[in-house]
């Protein structure tokens, strides 16, 4: 999957999964923090989301410190994702847990 295709499906999942209400994909800013100023997202989001990133992407989030530069911003998610689908035994193909 290209970059722009996981950023735009990652972004329809946190407005759908996050109740981001009254928010669009379009008005998710790549670059800006996920949380405190930023989109002001918090724990439980951060939660949901990995939970939902391994869900409908096949990718394992890491729990505690590690996860922290992942949910950074949009940005550093897509690039994790990317970066695990390009190491992925199944040919760039992740399997979603079953």
């Amino acid at each position: 999957m290209e970059a722009s295709d996981v950023r735009q499906k990652l972004k329809e999942l946190m407005v759908a999964e996050l109740n981001l209400e009254g928010r669009s994909p379009a008005d998710i800013d790549d670059a800006a923090p996920l949380f405190g100023e930023g989109l002001g997202l918090d724990s439980l989001d951060a939660l949901q989301l990995a939970m939902t990133i391994e869900e409908h992407f096949g990718v394992t989030i890491p729990e505690g410190p590690e996860a922290r530069p992942i949910f950074a911003s949009v940005n550093a998610i897509v690039a994790h994702l990317v970066g695990a689908e390009a190491r992925s035994p199944a040919g760039g193909h992740p399997q979603a847990p079953g």
